[in-house]
């Protein structure tokens, strides 16, 4: 059994739904060790998440982010929790819903990903800043 893990910061993105697929196989080379194993990938922000989806068309993460903001939608009166401004608790709530981790299986050093997959970050913030993620992968 191989384990590998790394902590990576991301460059601070704009609201909206980004792949970072790219960056976290870069991030963790060692991937290619693995035969058979999993690959999590964890965001440590409570206003941010990850998901996996479409790869391929951009107008995919638009829609995200529009049924989003339309799902969960800021300036409600009954938060009460908005110490950091509009987008704070809707941020929490959205990330809550999609979640804080993805797994994806590894094949033959590859994640296994389907063709039309890709890892997003899902920035629910206005300024959401840099986000770190702990990437680990274990397998034989």
């Amino acid at each position: 059994m191989k384990i590998f893990q790394t902590t990576i910061s991301l460059r601070q993105r704009r609201r909206g739904f980004h792949l970072i697929t790219d960056e976290v196989l870069s991030a963790l080379p060692e991937i290619r060790q693995i035969k058979t194993g999993i690959c999590q990938v964890f965001i440590q922000h409570t206003s941010a998440s990850l998901t996996i989806n479409e790869n391929a068309d951009p107008t995919v993460r638009a829609d995200f982010e529009m049924f989003f903001n339309k799902a969960v939608p800021e300036n409600d009166p009954e938060y009460v929790h908005d110490y950091e401004g509009s987008d704070d608790m809707p941020a929490h709530l959205k990330s809550a819903l999609l979640g804080a981790s993805v797994s994806i299986p590894i094949s033959n050093g590859k994640l296994a990903l389907g063709i039309w997959q890709g890892i997003y970050l899902c920035e629910h913030r206005d300024y959401g800043g840099q986000r770190k993620l702990v990437i680990t992968a274990w397998g034989d």
